[in-house]
Formats: C-alpha cells, sequence, structure tokens
C-alpha cells in the first residue's frame, strides 16, 4: 500500500541542506540552498518593509511563501550555474519547463489530496508583475550578490565570481522597486565599497554604477 503523507514532503526538505549552489568552484565559504531561501526572506522583508513605508501596500502572505518556497524545485534538479541557466532564452525556459513539471508530479505523488490545492499554489513560480514578486527576485538577486562579494573579499581571484557580482549588481538596480533600489544604491553599496577587500570591489562597483 502507497501511503501519500507530508512526512515525505517534510524528510525531502533535508536534501536543500545538501545541494551547493555555484557547484564546481572553489569557494572559500559554501553555501546551501536551504540557507540561500532562509536569507531571501529575510532580505525580502527587509526591502517590504522600505517599499511599504513608502506607501506601498505588501502582501506578507504571499511574500512569505514565493521567497521560503522558491528553489524548493532544485531539490529535483540542484543549483544550476548562473552562466549556463542564461546561456539563452530559451535554455532558460526548457529549465523552468522541466521544474514545473517535476514540482507537478512531486505534489500530485507526495502530497495528501487535501493539500494539494494550496501547495500548487505556493509552489508556482513566484517572480511576477507583483511588487511581492520583484521583492523576490530583489531578494534572490541580493543573495548572488552577497555570496559573490565574500569571495572578493577573501580574495577569490576566479573569475566567476567578479561576473556574479557584477551581474547581479547591474540586475539589482534595474528592478522596478524605487524606494529598495534607491537604498540599495546609497546605503548597502557605500558600505560594501568602504569594507577592506583583497580584489578592488569598489572599483569592479564603480564600473556598473558608470553604466547603469
Amino acid at each position: 500500500m502507497i501511503v501519500i503523507g507530508i512526512h515525505r514532503f517534510f524528510t525531502s526538505l533535508n536534501d536543500l541542506e545538501r545541494i551547493i549552489r555555484c557547484p564546481g568552484r572553489f569557494k572559500f565559504e559554501e553555501h546551501n540552498v536551504a540557507a540561500h531561501s532562509w536569507k531571501v526572506s529575510q532580505y525580502a522583508m527587509f526591502f517590504a518593509t522600505l517599499e511599504e513605508r513608502a506607501g506601498n501596500t505588501i502582501n506578507w502572505k504571499a511574500l512569505y511563501e514565493k521567497t521560503i518556497n522558491h528553489d524548493f524545485a532544485e531539490v529535483f534538479i540542484g543549483d544550476i550555474k548562473t552562466p549556463v541557466k542564461h546561456a539563452s532564452p530559451e535554455l532558460k525556459e526548457m529549465l523552468a519547463h522541466v521544474e514545473e513539471k517535476m514540482m507537478e508530479k512531486f505534489i500530485r505523488e507526495e502530497i495528501p489530496p487535501d493539500f494539494q490545492e494550496v501547495f500548487f499554489e505556493r509552489m508556482k513560480e513566484g517572480k511576477d508583475a507583483t511588487i511581492e514578486g520583484r521583492l523576490l527576485e530583489f531578494a534572490d538577486k541580493l543573495d548572488q550578490f552577497y555570496e559573490a562579494f565574500a569571495e572578493l573579499k577573501r580574495g577569490n581571484t576566479d573569475i566567476e565570481f567578479v561576473y556574479m557580482y557584477q551581474n547581479a549588481l547591474a540586475k539589482l538596480l534595474l528592478i522596478p522597486l524605487d524606494a529598495t533600489v534607491q537604498y540599495f544604491r546609497t546605503e548597502i553599496l557605500k558600505d560594501a565599497m568602504q569594507e577592506d577587500t583583497h580584489i578592488d570591489v569598489a572599483t569592479l562597483t564603480n564600473e556598473i554604477l558608470n553604466k547603469v
């Protein structure tokens, strides 16, 4: 007899702790997908507070559901390097389709029927045109920014982290969240450029600021 219970979902969460981000590269600090999801929710909570103070309405329930669940599908396919994932729009679309279908199969086979509708809603792609979707996009990219920053700060000379840092920075500055981007630009980047780093982060940052 096959029993479908929430126990299966809970045990699968352990797998996210074993999926390492940016695989195949030397890193001073390893980061896993479970920790990434928690950090993304923290970033989003802070910047949602800024947006709310600026007069925007935040659906906090939707925000937390989007952020904490946004990378669960990586339990099926792992973390794919950003340059590979974004090598072409077609590849990115294909990977998204694979994740969606595997997530759908998982819910139908592993989640109790009474909860499947809820899970389909919570596990769908969260990056959309809503303010919560944009906050997820910003927070997700911010964690990439900080992971790359940590490597550059400690002197990791792998050019991949220069690319990650500048790519994340350029995208962060263009996300349509006025209060969030303004604070990031005037406060966070200022502090980042004042830190002592083995690799010249200030120059790398200014190269992007002068273009955007």
